[in-house]
């Protein structure tokens, strides 16, 4: 299918699970993930609404920013503190802190660059070796801390939950998370806002949604299966 067709497809699929949830389609942002996806398809997915542009490393940020104009850029994989100096001023939100000394790197450079970054602690739910992210026994500790930094805002969480080929398995990990985010929002931290909570990828959206998710980070169910040879 085109990319208007997968849009169009997604877009009804977003209204149905935001409905169960007691929501409208507009509470929900959907992050068009551009990774490894060439300027002139993305410029179509633009063109077609998909103002705010997910990608995981910083370096394709760094190619495709002069080139597409008029977009929000958001981080949404792991962050090196060698290259945080090459984003703070570019991206609209980080959703990949899942340290003190990332979070401590991320306010330093935006000290230099007089700002603040928004930004989403990650949360590896399910364990897995392979993801990052903070353990989730952890996670409440972690967001005090980094709440200490006046240069960061902590806008809520992220997760990325494990492939599995039946979304509905992925529902306890997205529960979790809600419950999680709920906890850390009631106990109103400094420099703390948590209004977001992004989980639900191509496999999986209409579930996280279900459960909470206001921001599905969306790749291959738009732009279609991704050539990683180049």
């Amino acid at each position: 299918m085109s990319i208007a067709e997968n849009l169009r497809e997604i877009e009804e699929k977003l209204t149905c699970a935001a409905q169960k949830s007691g929501r409208k389609r507009s509470d929900i942002l959907l992050l068009a993930v551009s990774k490894t996806i060439d300027v002139p398809h993305i410029k179509q997915a633009v063109e077609l609404g998909c103002r705010e542009l997910g990608e995981n490393r910083v370096q394709e940020i760094l190619e495709k920013y002069d080139q597409i104009p008029g977009v929000e850029w958001h981080l949404i994989g792991h962050l090196q503190t060698n290259k945080v100096k090459y984003i703070v001023d570019k991206v609209k939100l980080i959703h990949s802190v899942d340290s003190l000394k990332l979070g401590e790197e991320i306010s330093k450079r935006c000290e230099k660059a007089d700002r603040t970054m928004d930004i989403l602690v990650e949360v590896n739910m399910a364990g897995e070796e392979s993801k990052s992210g903070v353990a989730p026994e952890d996670a409440k500790a972690l967001c005090r801390e980094l709440s200490k930094l006046d240069r960061l805002c902590i806008k809520g969480l992220m997760t990325v939950a494990p492939y599995d080929p039946i979304p509905e398995n992925n529902r306890v990990y997205f529960k979790k998370m809600k419950r999680l985010f709920d906890e850390i929002k009631a106990e109103d931290l400094p420099n703390t806002d948590m209004q977001h909570l992004s989980m639900g990828m191509t496999n999986d959206y209409e579930v996280a949604v279900e459960e909470g998710a206001d921001i599905v980070r969306i790749g291959t169910g738009i732009f279609g299966a991704r050539d990683y040879s180049k």
